[in-house]
């Protein structure tokens, strides 16, 4: 990987939670595929498009940007080795060619200049250390004119699985309240959050380069497992979930991690439906214009 500035978040996407996203990416797509339709809308892919995918992770929007855009290209860019090394292996099994992938922190990594006419996200642009010169390396990769969209999260009371967390650390015994702000869920550094406000938005936009800064809210329900039992394991081993056994560990000592299945499975039960456990996540879709 070339330059880095965004360290910790290289730490924690190419460590634990990389690993875990790339092990269970169809679970995860299965959390935010809700979203795809209104961010591939909003971008407005053309079949001769060159698209640049910032946050791929493990490919799925890449994929879905490459087959819109059938006579273009699609370059996918991420922290990630362990999640870029499924999105290759997924993408070639699909017989995609249009595509490629590259691991590089997008604040700094060299894109080629005025190179791409889309550049798209799928919660990929929270996480910035300095958003201003993330989106500004985004827009000097664009045309003039070029068109960015992206989905990011909404104020976190918007999203059910987030409250989910806050009243499964309130269940437990005494200890610090784990964040769901970064991949780790430690408070630390840039988090999922860092974009919840359109102001902040706008202004971040404008000062990277930005024209047409749009926010639309938009929900979506995902399915975060087949059952309340499926669904617990799989939040037990994300960022936020590691980070609760280890409060609990500190806290209390003996089995935290059953203690803390035990409270995700007793929060998450009034959610479970017979087609799985269904969570809403709110998040706002931004369109702005490279001027």
């Amino acid at each position: 990987m070339r330059e880095l500035v965004n360290t910790a978040q290289s730490k924690a996407w190419n460590g634990d939670e990389g690993r875990h996203w790339s092990d269970h990416h169809d679970r995860w797509n299965a959390v935010n595929e809700g979203f795809n339709e209104p961010l591939l809308a909003a971008a407005g892919i053309g079949p001769e498009d060159r698209v640049l995918d910032v946050g791929c992770g493990a490919g799925q929007t890449t994929r879905l940007a490459a087959r819109t855009a059938a006579r273009g290209s699609v370059l996918g860019l991420d922290l990630s080795g362990p999640m870029l090394d499924r999105a290759r292996r997924v993408a070639a099994q699909e017989n995609l060619d249009n595509i490629g992938f590259e691991q590089g922190d997008a604040q700094v990594h060299p894109l080629p200049e005025a190179s791409f006419d889309v550049a798209v996200s799928r919660f990929g642009i929270m996480f910035f250390a300095d958003p201003v010169a993330a989106f500004g390396n985004v827009a000097r990769a664009l045309r003039p004119g070029g068109r960015l969209a992206f989905v990011c999260m909404a104020d976190p009371a918007r999203s059910e699985w987030s409250a989910v967390y806050g009243r499964v650390s309130a269940a437990l015994p005494a200890g610090a309240s784990p964040s769901v702000a970064s991949p780790s869920g430690d408070s630390d550094g840039p988090g999922m959050f860092s974009l919840a406000d359109p102001l902040v938005v706008r202004e971040v936009l404008t000062k990277a380069g930005f024209d047409d800064v749009r926010t639309e809210a938009v929900d979506a329900l995902g399915n975060f497992g087949r059952d309340v039992d499926d669904a617990a394991e799989h939040l037990l081993g994300s960022g936020p979930g590691r980070h609760l056994v280890e409060v609990q560990e500190a806290a209390a000592g003996g089995d935290a991690e059953q203690r803390v299945r035990a409270a995700l499975r007793s929060t998450l039960a009034p959610y479970e439906r017979e087609t799985g456990v269904r969570l809403r996540t709110g998040a706002w879709l931004v369109t702005a214009v490279r001027r």
